[in-house]
């Protein structure tokens, strides 16, 4: 089954974990176990970061209200097992984001390409949040909404048309319907900050090209692309973690083996 968690949080209430079933789409032995590595969706509130994260595991776009506290799926990626935190943007919520980033394998830094603003508020508000995430982290800069400025996102959201319900996949608009404030170049040059910002060599870290996307929620333009190029881009992080772990195993049963031959030595 596939399993959604939510923490909700209110101003006079303690933190809450909520556990809500959904129709079956995971197997039971994936859903049992921990997960390898934490995707984290940061973002101002109406970026579309719920909706992007509906339309990737749910197959379909549909309207939301703002998440209060967080959320997360978890995702069957071959083999393992990855969790995907949704986040609130308000600013109410703000101080939670690092807990929900810590030990983050890749983080997603979403904005609304028809808003400066919300590009902005990522390099004010967001990036600091990010300092909990693992020393690894893979960062990705998102521009969502691209239906309403690209017509290439609104050309895809026609092609589905054809294999799913009109509920599902709604009518595009003939053209383009908003004003395009960030551009592809101010993306890129947000995701050289925060390599500079994480005091990382940009000769040595994947490129800008490689890690901004533009994506549509409500048509799934270059949503599959983006999460898959992200869970490709973590399975080092995954061996890497499965490693230390078998490291830390044989320490742990070769000191049990000293302990005990010391015993019989002094016996």
């Amino acid at each position: 089954m596939k399993v959604k968690y939510t923490i909700d949080r209110a101003t006079s209430s303690p933190v809450r974990l909520k556990r809500r079933r959904s129709r079956s789409t995971m197997p039971d032995y994936a859903k049992m176990k921990k997960p390898d590595v934490k995707l984290v969706i940061l973002g101002d509130m109406n970026v579309g970061k719920t909706s992007l994260l509906h339309r990737y595991m749910e197959r379909k776009f549909k309207d939301t209200i703002s998440t209060v506290g967080g959320a997360f799926f978890l995702k069957q990626w071959g083999r393992y097992n990855i969790s995907i935190w949704d986040t609130a943007g308000r600013e109410q919520f703000h101080g939670l984001g690092s807990m929900y980033c810590r030990g983050a394998s890749a983080i997603l830094l979403t904005y609304d390409v028809t808003s400066w603003q919300s590009l902005a508020e990522l390099e004010d508000r967001f990036l600091s949040l990010t300092d909990t995430a693992s020393d690894d982290c893979i960062f990705a800069v998102v521009g969502n909404k691209a239906d309403l400025t690209d017509a290439m996102a609104v050309e895809q959201e026609g092609e589905q048309e054809e294999s799913c319900p009109a509920s599902v996949c709604p009518t595009p608009p003939a053209s383009p319907s908003a004003h395009k404030q960030v551009h592809r170049e101010d993306a890129m040059a947000l995701y050289r900050r925060i390599l500079r910002y994480k005091m990382l060599d940009e000769r040595t870290s994947l490129p800008a090209e490689s890690m901004c996307f533009e994506t549509s929620a409500k048509t799934g333009y270059n949503v599959d692309q983006l999460f898959e190029t992200l869970f490709d881009l973590v399975l080092p992080s995954i061996m890497k973690k499965r490693d230390d772990e078998k490291i830390s195993t044989v320490d742990l049963e070769q000191s049990a083996d000293v302990a005990k031959a010391k015993s019989h030595c002094c016996s």
